[in-house]
């Protein structure tokens, strides 16, 4: 038997959150992200059309379709996937864990009860969108943006070019 770890509530990083209900145990698989298993093109279509209907939207927006492999994305928005409630975070307490084509919310390291469920969502560094991702973690290494931290240097970079051509 499986022992649910987490419920969805209120949070305040961006409309509901995952939280654990019970202490959880580093390296913990915790919930899967469930839903339809799409061709790659039809999840780009299905991510843009969504992006398009929130574009001026301060709540509504979340895209929920997740890479799964090169050829493959799942489609999480259906109600019934709670992991799609799962926030973003520059310091995260977890990872993603895709293991033979199932996507799993797996700990990274002993996550308290009551404390929010969250991961890096890994976007890429976009000069020319990194705007419309603002991060709202409130994590003391947070940068502002939904970026992945594999690309925080190239953003870096991004910012003091800026500066500096404001300083000439």
């Amino acid at each position: 038997m499986t022992v649910k770890l987490w419920k969805v509530k209120k949070s305040s990083v961006h409309g509901s959150g995952v939280f654990a209900i019970q202490d959880i145990k580093k390296n913990s698989k915790i919930i899967e992200y469930i839903g339809e298993k799409v061709l790659k093109a039809e999840g780009d279509k299905r991510s843009e059309r969504r992006i398009k209907k929130f574009l001026d939207s301060k709540t509504d927006g979340s895209v929920y379709v997740f890479e799964l492999n090169s050829k493959y994305d799942i489609d999480g928005s259906p109600l019934y996937n709670k992991a799609r409630y799962i926030n973003h975070s520059c310091a995260p307490n977890c990872v993603v864990d895709i293991i033979d084509d199932r996507i799993w919310i797996k700990s990274i390291k002993k996550i308290k009860k009551g404390e929010e469920l969250n991961y890096d969502y890994g976007y890429e560094f976009n000069k020319d969108d990194f705007n419309d991702h603002v991060c709202r973690c409130g994590s003391k290494k947070c940068i502002g943006f939904i970026i992945s931290s594999d690309d925080w240097n190239k953003y870096l970079k991004h910012v003091s070019n800026i500066i500096k051509k404001r300083k000439s």
